[in-house]
This record gives C-alpha cells, structure tokens and sequence, in this order.
C-alpha cells in the first residue's frame, strides 16, 4: 500500500472514513467535492483541497490499534464525528454540489459567530 507523503513542515491532517460502500464514497469526494484519487486501492486516499480523506472498510484490530474495531454508521442520523468544510461563496458551492448530487441537511444558514471580546 502507497504511503501517503509527509508534510514539508508541520502536520498534515487526513479525515479517516469508514465506508460500507468505498466506491460510492470515493465517487462523492472525487466527482461532487472535486477532490482528485491520489492513492487508489484499499484503502482509496482522495486529495481535497488542503486535506486528505481516507476512505476504508470497517475492521477488526490491527497491530497499531489492538483494541479498535472501526465500522460504518449504522444510523445516518447519528454520528461521532463530521467533515466541516469552509468556502468562500456558500450559496455559489451549494448551487455547484447540489447540481453534482450532494444533497444537503438544510440549505445554506448564515453562521452565528459569537462577538469577540
């Protein structure tokens, strides 16, 4: 398996994903996001953006996690961790995804900052 190169400096964050489905999810980074397949195979690594997303089966434990079993959500309704994804022009991205086939919880919101102090 391809390792996934090294940051010049500092660190690189990669959103690891488990997915009952890789190819459909690979499809939806790549085709809808627009991120590009750097490393294909199991598990796909899709680079978007400044980032990286891993994309894998669930599975049992492995040498560097002994006592972890990753698996898919089982609700879609419920999870542990998302993907926030910051853009320039919402309305413009949304228009954009929406028309490649993401479909979105609510259409854009605007945010509620907290004042500074």
């Amino acid at each position: 398996m391809a390792e996934l190169p090294p940051p010049p400096e500092g660190i690189l964050l990669a959103h690891f994903i488990v997915s009952d489905d890789v190819e459909r999810s690979r499809r939806f980074y790549t085709e809808v996001l627009g991120g590009r397949v750097a490393f294909p195979g199991d598990p796909v690594n899709v680079a978007l953006a400044n980032s990286w997303i891993v994309i894998n089966t669930g599975g049992g434990p492995t040498d560097d996690k002994p006592t972890v079993t990753l698996e898919a959500p089982r609700d879609p309704d419920r999870v542990s961790s998302f993907l926030n994804i910051r853009v320039k022009d919402i309305e413009a991205v949304y228009a954009e995804w929406s028309a490649r086939g993401a479909q979105f919880l609510t259409p854009p919101k605007p945010a509620q900052w907290p004042s500074g102090t």
